[in-house]
Protein backbone atom coordinates (compact mmCIF):
# COMPACT_ATOMS: atom_id res chain seq x y z
CA UNK A 1 0.00 0.00 0.00
CA UNK A 2 1.06 3.42 -0.65
CA UNK A 3 3.60 5.09 2.49
CA UNK A 4 2.02 7.75 4.75
CA UNK A 5 1.85 11.33 4.05
CA UNK A 6 5.02 13.59 5.51
CA UNK A 7 5.39 17.18 5.42
CA UNK A 8 7.12 18.34 2.58
CA UNK A 9 9.87 20.47 3.55
CA UNK A 10 11.14 17.20 5.38
CA UNK A 11 11.54 15.04 2.50
CA UNK A 12 15.14 14.90 0.77
CA UNK A 13 16.18 13.44 -2.78
CA UNK A 14 15.75 9.34 -1.83
CA UNK A 15 16.35 8.01 -5.53
CA UNK A 16 20.17 9.35 -6.50
CA UNK A 17 20.24 6.40 -9.15
CA UNK A 18 17.00 7.71 -10.88
CA UNK A 19 17.35 9.70 -14.25
CA UNK A 20 13.89 12.26 -13.39
CA UNK A 21 13.24 14.71 -17.03
CA UNK A 22 10.44 17.19 -17.17
CA UNK A 23 8.04 17.06 -19.58
CA UNK A 24 6.72 21.30 -19.64
CA UNK A 25 3.07 21.53 -20.73
CA UNK A 26 4.49 23.69 -23.58
CA UNK A 27 6.49 20.89 -25.09
CA UNK A 28 3.02 18.58 -25.44
CA UNK A 29 1.38 18.65 -28.51
CA UNK A 30 -1.81 20.68 -28.63
CA UNK A 31 -4.87 21.03 -31.07
CA UNK A 32 -8.27 22.52 -29.88
CA UNK A 33 -10.91 21.41 -32.53
CA UNK A 34 -13.66 23.74 -30.85
CA UNK A 35 -15.39 21.07 -29.29
CA UNK A 36 -12.05 19.24 -27.73
CA UNK A 37 -9.15 20.63 -26.90
CA UNK A 38 -6.65 18.41 -26.36
CA UNK A 39 -2.86 17.68 -25.48
CA UNK A 40 -0.76 15.48 -26.28
CA UNK A 41 2.38 14.07 -23.92
CA UNK A 42 3.18 11.56 -27.07
CA UNK A 43 2.72 11.43 -30.72
CA UNK A 44 -0.97 11.12 -31.48
CA UNK A 45 -2.94 12.11 -34.88
CA UNK A 46 -1.59 15.10 -36.62
CA UNK A 47 1.41 15.66 -34.03
CA UNK A 48 4.53 14.14 -34.37
CA UNK A 49 7.41 13.93 -31.67
CA UNK A 50 10.10 11.49 -32.52
CA UNK A 51 11.65 12.07 -29.02
CA UNK A 52 8.24 11.15 -27.42
CA UNK A 53 6.60 8.19 -29.16
CA UNK A 54 6.78 6.00 -26.55
CA UNK A 55 7.44 5.01 -22.76
CA UNK A 56 7.65 1.66 -21.81
CA UNK A 57 4.28 0.22 -23.55
CA UNK A 58 2.78 3.44 -22.15
CA UNK A 59 2.16 4.98 -25.87
CA UNK A 60 -0.78 7.39 -25.27
CA UNK A 61 -1.29 9.80 -22.90
CA UNK A 62 -4.04 12.69 -23.77
CA UNK A 63 -5.30 15.12 -21.37
CA UNK A 64 -8.55 16.51 -22.40
CA UNK A 65 -11.90 19.19 -22.56
CA UNK A 66 -14.62 17.88 -24.67
CA UNK A 67 -17.65 20.96 -24.54
CA UNK A 68 -20.90 20.38 -23.61
CA UNK A 69 -23.38 18.71 -26.26
CA UNK A 70 -20.38 17.67 -27.90
CA UNK A 71 -17.93 14.47 -28.27
CA UNK A 72 -16.33 11.82 -30.15
CA UNK A 73 -18.36 9.25 -32.31
CA UNK A 74 -18.53 5.55 -32.74
CA UNK A 75 -15.08 4.74 -33.91
CA UNK A 76 -12.96 1.71 -33.97
CA UNK A 77 -10.26 0.22 -31.70
CA UNK A 78 -7.51 -2.93 -31.57
CA UNK A 79 -5.14 -4.14 -30.00
CA UNK A 80 -4.41 -1.67 -27.32
CA UNK A 81 -5.03 -0.92 -23.94
CA UNK A 82 -7.24 2.02 -23.35
CA UNK A 83 -8.58 3.64 -20.77
CA UNK A 84 -9.96 7.20 -19.20
CA UNK A 85 -9.39 8.71 -16.31
CA UNK A 86 -12.63 11.19 -15.45
CA UNK A 87 -11.29 14.54 -13.60
CA UNK A 88 -14.33 16.68 -13.62
CA UNK A 89 -17.93 16.57 -15.52
CA UNK A 90 -19.50 13.76 -17.01
CA UNK A 91 -18.76 11.61 -20.39
CA UNK A 92 -20.89 9.13 -21.39
CA UNK A 93 -19.64 6.17 -22.98
CA UNK A 94 -21.44 3.61 -25.24
CA UNK A 95 -21.14 0.63 -27.10
CA UNK A 96 -22.69 -2.79 -27.91
CA UNK A 97 -20.85 -4.35 -24.81
CA UNK A 98 -21.10 -2.20 -22.14
CA UNK A 99 -24.18 -4.63 -20.49
CA UNK A 100 -21.89 -7.57 -20.20
CA UNK A 101 -18.64 -5.02 -19.02
CA UNK A 102 -17.21 -5.64 -15.08
CA UNK A 103 -17.67 -2.99 -12.78
CA UNK A 104 -14.77 -3.70 -10.52
CA UNK A 105 -15.72 -3.09 -6.53
CA UNK A 106 -13.04 -0.82 -5.96
CA UNK A 107 -12.48 0.14 -2.44
CA UNK A 108 -14.90 3.09 -1.21
CA UNK A 109 -16.78 2.53 -4.52
CA UNK A 110 -19.77 5.18 -4.71
CA UNK A 111 -21.72 4.42 -7.76
CA UNK A 112 -24.80 2.56 -7.58
CA UNK A 113 -24.78 1.06 -11.03
CA UNK A 114 -28.76 1.12 -11.25
CA UNK A 115 -28.68 4.61 -11.57
CA UNK A 116 -25.30 4.71 -13.87
CA UNK A 117 -25.30 1.77 -15.57
CA UNK A 118 -28.03 1.07 -18.68
CA UNK A 119 -28.11 -1.69 -21.25
CA UNK A 120 -26.45 0.91 -23.85
CA UNK A 121 -24.17 3.01 -21.63
CA UNK A 122 -22.30 3.54 -18.87
CA UNK A 123 -22.02 7.87 -17.62
CA UNK A 124 -19.02 8.35 -15.75
CA UNK A 125 -17.90 11.08 -13.59
CA UNK A 126 -14.94 12.34 -11.46
CA UNK A 127 -12.76 9.43 -10.19
CA UNK A 128 -14.16 7.00 -12.69
CA UNK A 129 -12.43 4.65 -14.56
CA UNK A 130 -13.59 3.08 -17.65
CA UNK A 131 -11.49 0.46 -19.23
CA UNK A 132 -11.13 -1.37 -22.87
CA UNK A 133 -8.99 -3.84 -24.54
CA UNK A 134 -9.14 -3.04 -27.95
CA UNK A 135 -8.17 -6.51 -28.73
CA UNK A 136 -9.11 -7.85 -31.92
CA UNK A 137 -11.65 -5.21 -32.59
CA UNK A 138 -14.01 -3.29 -30.64
CA UNK A 139 -16.06 0.38 -31.34
CA UNK A 140 -17.80 2.95 -29.05
CA UNK A 141 -18.16 6.09 -28.73
CA UNK A 142 -17.62 8.76 -25.73
CA UNK A 143 -19.68 12.05 -25.33
CA UNK A 144 -20.41 15.31 -23.37
CA UNK A 145 -24.21 14.54 -22.47
CA UNK A 146 -24.35 17.74 -20.34
CA UNK A 147 -26.02 21.42 -21.30
CA UNK A 148 -23.35 23.47 -19.75
CA UNK A 149 -20.40 21.97 -18.20
CA UNK A 150 -17.03 20.41 -19.92
CA UNK A 151 -15.40 17.07 -18.95
CA UNK A 152 -11.72 17.06 -18.36
CA UNK A 153 -10.22 13.50 -18.89
CA UNK A 154 -6.55 11.99 -19.33
CA UNK A 155 -6.85 9.36 -22.28
CA UNK A 156 -3.91 7.06 -22.10
CA UNK A 157 -3.09 4.15 -24.10
CA UNK A 158 -0.99 1.09 -23.06
CA UNK A 159 0.55 -1.24 -25.85
CA UNK A 160 -0.82 -5.49 -24.25
CA UNK A 161 2.19 -7.87 -23.96
CA UNK A 162 0.32 -10.05 -27.04
CA UNK A 163 -2.09 -8.75 -29.69
CA UNK A 164 -5.56 -10.54 -30.89
CA UNK A 165 -6.96 -10.29 -27.19
CA UNK A 166 -10.52 -10.97 -26.67
CA UNK A 167 -11.99 -7.26 -26.36
CA UNK A 168 -13.32 -6.45 -23.18
CA UNK A 169 -14.32 -3.40 -20.86
CA UNK A 170 -14.29 -2.88 -17.22
CA UNK A 171 -15.62 0.66 -15.10
CA UNK A 172 -14.57 1.39 -11.49
CA UNK A 173 -14.59 4.20 -9.21
CA UNK A 174 -11.53 5.40 -6.92
CA UNK A 175 -13.36 8.41 -5.05
CA UNK A 176 -11.19 11.30 -3.64
CA UNK A 177 -11.59 10.11 -0.05
CA UNK A 178 -9.26 6.87 -0.53
CA UNK A 179 -6.89 8.85 -2.46
CA UNK A 180 -6.04 11.30 0.45
CA UNK A 181 -2.29 11.98 0.67
CA UNK A 182 -1.35 8.47 -0.37
CA UNK A 183 -1.27 7.09 -3.88
CA UNK A 184 -3.50 4.39 -4.37
CA UNK A 185 -3.60 1.70 -6.99
CA UNK A 186 -6.01 1.95 -10.04
CA UNK A 187 -4.76 -0.59 -12.52
CA UNK A 188 -2.41 -3.49 -12.30
CA UNK A 189 -1.22 -6.81 -14.69
CA UNK A 190 -4.01 -9.49 -15.22
CA UNK A 191 -3.12 -12.29 -12.44
CA UNK A 192 -2.55 -15.46 -14.75
CA UNK A 193 -0.80 -13.29 -17.37
CA UNK A 194 0.03 -13.20 -21.12
CA UNK A 195 -0.86 -17.16 -20.89
CA UNK A 196 -4.73 -16.63 -19.42
CA UNK A 197 -6.74 -19.29 -20.43
CA UNK A 198 -10.34 -18.36 -21.71
CA UNK A 199 -12.09 -18.66 -18.83
CA UNK A 200 -9.52 -17.16 -16.99
CA UNK A 201 -9.91 -13.99 -19.18
CA UNK A 202 -13.23 -13.94 -18.37
CA UNK A 203 -12.54 -14.19 -14.62
CA UNK A 204 -10.35 -10.92 -15.44
CA UNK A 205 -8.80 -11.18 -12.11
CA UNK A 206 -6.16 -8.50 -11.49
CA UNK A 207 -2.55 -8.68 -9.03
CA UNK A 208 -3.91 -6.03 -7.01
CA UNK A 209 -7.46 -6.42 -5.48
CA UNK A 210 -10.00 -4.18 -6.06
CA UNK A 211 -7.88 -2.83 -9.48
CA UNK A 212 -8.70 -3.31 -12.90
CA UNK A 213 -6.63 -5.90 -15.00
CA UNK A 214 -4.37 -4.56 -17.98
CA UNK A 215 -2.97 -7.06 -19.92
CA UNK A 216 0.70 -5.39 -20.05
CA UNK A 217 3.55 -5.11 -17.22
CA UNK A 218 2.24 -2.19 -16.37
CA UNK A 219 0.39 -0.25 -12.78
CA UNK A 220 -1.20 2.87 -12.56
CA UNK A 221 -1.88 4.70 -9.42
CA UNK A 222 -3.46 8.13 -8.49
CA UNK A 223 -3.17 10.70 -5.25
CA UNK A 224 -4.10 14.07 -4.13
CA UNK A 225 -1.84 15.63 -1.69
CA UNK A 226 -2.56 18.81 0.33
CA UNK A 227 -0.91 21.69 0.55
CA UNK A 228 1.95 21.08 2.19
CA UNK A 229 1.74 17.47 2.10
CA UNK A 230 3.97 14.52 0.78
CA UNK A 231 2.96 11.03 -0.55
CA UNK A 232 4.96 8.13 -1.97
CA UNK A 233 4.59 5.90 -4.77
CA UNK A 234 6.25 2.39 -4.32
CA UNK A 235 7.57 1.40 -7.50
CA UNK A 236 5.77 -1.17 -9.28
CA UNK A 237 2.89 -1.06 -7.30
CA UNK A 238 5.04 -2.89 -4.72
CA UNK A 239 6.23 -6.07 -3.95
CA UNK A 240 5.07 -9.23 -6.51
CA UNK A 241 2.70 -6.81 -8.46
CA UNK A 242 4.95 -6.47 -11.67
CA UNK A 243 7.25 -9.33 -13.57
CA UNK A 244 9.91 -6.80 -14.33
CA UNK A 245 11.37 -5.59 -10.94
CA UNK A 246 14.91 -3.68 -12.84
CA UNK A 247 14.91 -0.70 -14.34
CA UNK A 248 11.24 0.40 -14.74
CA UNK A 249 10.00 3.60 -16.46
CA UNK A 250 7.38 5.90 -14.32
CA UNK A 251 5.83 8.82 -15.72
CA UNK A 252 4.27 11.10 -13.45
CA UNK A 253 1.42 13.35 -14.92
CA UNK A 254 -0.16 16.60 -13.14
CA UNK A 255 -3.27 17.45 -14.80
CA UNK A 256 -4.25 21.22 -15.27
CA UNK A 257 -7.17 21.20 -12.80
CA UNK A 258 -6.45 24.94 -12.43
CA UNK A 259 -6.53 24.73 -8.69
CA UNK A 260 -2.85 26.18 -8.21
CA UNK A 261 -1.30 22.92 -7.69
CA UNK A 262 2.61 22.35 -7.92
CA UNK A 263 4.83 19.57 -7.06
CA UNK A 264 8.58 18.73 -6.02
CA UNK A 265 9.26 15.45 -7.33
CA UNK A 266 12.17 13.07 -5.37
CA UNK A 267 13.47 16.44 -3.75
CA UNK A 268 14.70 18.33 -7.03
CA UNK A 269 12.38 18.28 -9.90
CA UNK A 270 9.20 21.18 -9.85
CA UNK A 271 6.42 20.61 -11.73
CA UNK A 272 3.27 22.82 -12.61
CA UNK A 273 -0.16 21.91 -13.51
CA UNK A 274 0.38 20.44 -17.10
CA UNK A 275 3.61 18.96 -16.46
CA UNK A 276 4.95 15.33 -15.92
CA UNK A 277 8.07 13.52 -15.32
CA UNK A 278 9.66 10.42 -17.17
CA UNK A 279 11.42 8.73 -14.20
CA UNK A 280 13.96 6.13 -15.27
CA UNK A 281 16.51 3.55 -13.59
CA UNK A 282 14.30 2.47 -10.48
CA UNK A 283 13.59 -0.29 -9.19
CA UNK A 284 10.92 -2.18 -7.31
CA UNK A 285 11.33 -1.09 -4.60
CA UNK A 286 12.21 2.53 -4.70
CA UNK A 287 9.88 4.99 -3.73
CA UNK A 288 9.54 8.02 -5.89
CA UNK A 289 8.15 10.86 -3.33
CA UNK A 290 6.12 13.95 -4.46
CA UNK A 291 5.43 16.95 -2.47
CA UNK A 292 2.44 19.79 -2.87
CA UNK A 293 4.46 23.27 -2.72
CA UNK A 294 1.58 24.89 -4.40
CA UNK A 295 -1.42 27.13 -3.70
CA UNK A 296 -4.03 24.38 -4.39
CA UNK A 297 -4.23 20.78 -3.76
CA UNK A 298 -2.31 18.36 -6.15
CA UNK A 299 -3.86 15.19 -8.25
CA UNK A 300 -1.25 13.56 -9.37
CA UNK A 301 -1.13 10.38 -11.70
CA UNK A 302 1.50 8.10 -11.93
CA UNK A 303 2.17 5.20 -14.73
CA UNK A 304 4.29 2.59 -14.11
CA UNK A 305 6.17 0.57 -17.12
CA UNK A 306 8.45 -2.49 -17.68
Amino acid sequence: MSAPAKTATKIMSKLPHAKITPHRSSSRGHSDHGWLNSYHTFSFAHYTAPTHQQFGSLRVLNEDRVAPLTGFPTHPHRDFEIFSYILSGELTHRDSMVAKSAKVASEGSNHDSSKNKKDDLYRMSRGDVQFTTGGTGIAHSERNEHADAEVHFLQIWAVPWTKGLPPTYHTATFPDEAKRNKFVTIISPLKTGPGATAQEERDAVPVVHGTIPIHADFVMGAGIVARGGAAGWRVGGGEGVVEEVVGRRVFLHLPMRRVGARVRVDGETVLEEGHGAFVEGVDVGDEVWVESIGEGEAEVVVLDSS
